[in-house]
């Protein structure tokens, strides 16, 4: 029989980085800089922390040095305190109360109601997951998956393959997000309307310059049948494949997943949950527009992108442009 998959955390760290480590829990160990810490991510000012609080400012100046000292937090050009793209990484979910819970999928049909090829996909990820889920929760995401993308499939023929990467995809990320799996990269989701044009491109482009040091996800708050093949021949013109991707409607255990959330006009529609960074990139859609300016918001994608590959301190694994 084989045996149940093994979930990694990433690399084990060198002496370096344990000492680094080491150094931040100290400080996070103190009750009090902890606090601090949580109300500075809250988005309190440095100055308004002593009353927030209910402390000493000298205290409170204090841990802030503290965490300063340690590089869980920075000053910058004007000398506010900020968290850096790695200390929302590694603490961001620390610093927050209780968050809401996960909803479930909503009542589905029962199993036995959907198509033969569903039944098996649902049995294949029930055997994946056996180490972290239910069957029932399985089958009960595996449904929902597959009657979420028939609502807007125009083939049908490729549904249950589809379902299969949507549902694997949604119950990886609820696992994260419940803390089942820990991992040693950063999450970033990004969500559009259609998930057709400008939210696939971001992804394309953070995959290409990344590679394997972000995990990346996509959603729509209205998904399209299909991404648009202008997208697809847009980013071909650089070098940077978009071949097999989806669009997927949006669901709240991609968003609680993510540790970077980054919305390109698609309004209130996603859920805001504590513990991630929120990001709007104010963009064109490309689909109204010509080739030109496809091209144009394509290449706005990519300076947005290695903005947040440096604010994340990850170097881009492709130089040429």
């Amino acid at each position: 029989m084989n045996e149940p998959a093994v979930h990694r955390v990433g690399r084990p760290l060198d002496a370096e980085a344990a000492t680094s480590r080491a150094a931040q829990a100290a400080v996070l160990g103190d009750l009090f800089t902890l606090r601090v810490l949580s109300a500075v991510a809250a988005g309190v000012a440095l100055e308004a922390v002593a009353e927030y609080l209910h402390a000493a400012a000298s205290d409170v100046h204090a841990a802030a040095e503290r965490l300063t000292s340690v590089g869980i937090t920075r000053e910058d050009v004007n000398g506010v305190l900020t968290l850096p793209a790695e200390s929302w990484v590694r603490f961001g979910r620390l610093l927050v109360g209780d968050a809401p819970s996960l909803p479930t999928p909503l009542a589905r049909p029962a199993m036995a109601a959907l198509p033969p090829a569903v039944n098996a996909v649902a049995r294949d990820l029930s055997y994946r997951f056996a180490s972290t889920f239910s069957a029932e929760t399985v089958s009960q995401y595996v449904a929902d998956s597959y009657l979420l993308l028939s609502e807007r499939a125009r083939v049908r023929s490729h549904l249950p393959t589809l379902t299969a990467r949507y549902a694997a995809d949604r119950l990886d990320a609820l696992a994260s997000a419940q803390g089942l799996v820990l991992r040693g990269t950063p999450e970033v989701l990004f969500v559009c309307v259609q998930n057709a044009g400008r939210s696939q491109m971001a992804a394309a482009y953070l995959r290409h310059l990344a590679g394997d040091a972000v995990h990346v996800r996509t959603a729509g708050s209205s998904p399209a049948s299909a991404v648009h093949p202008r997208v697809v021949e847009a980013l071909a013109e650089v070098g940077v494949p978009l071949s097999d991707e989806y669009p997927k409607p949006l669901t709240d255990e991609v968003v609680q997943a993510a540790d970077f959330v980054v919305t390109m006009g698609c309004g209130d529609s996603c859920p805001v949950y504590p513990g991630r960074r929120y990001m709007d990139w104010a963009l064109d859609d490309p689909l109204d527009l010509d080739d030109e300016g496809v091209r144009r918001v394509r290449d706005e994608i990519r300076g947005h992108v290695e903005n947040l590959l440096q604010e994340m301190t990850f170097p881009s694994h492709a130089a040429k442009r």
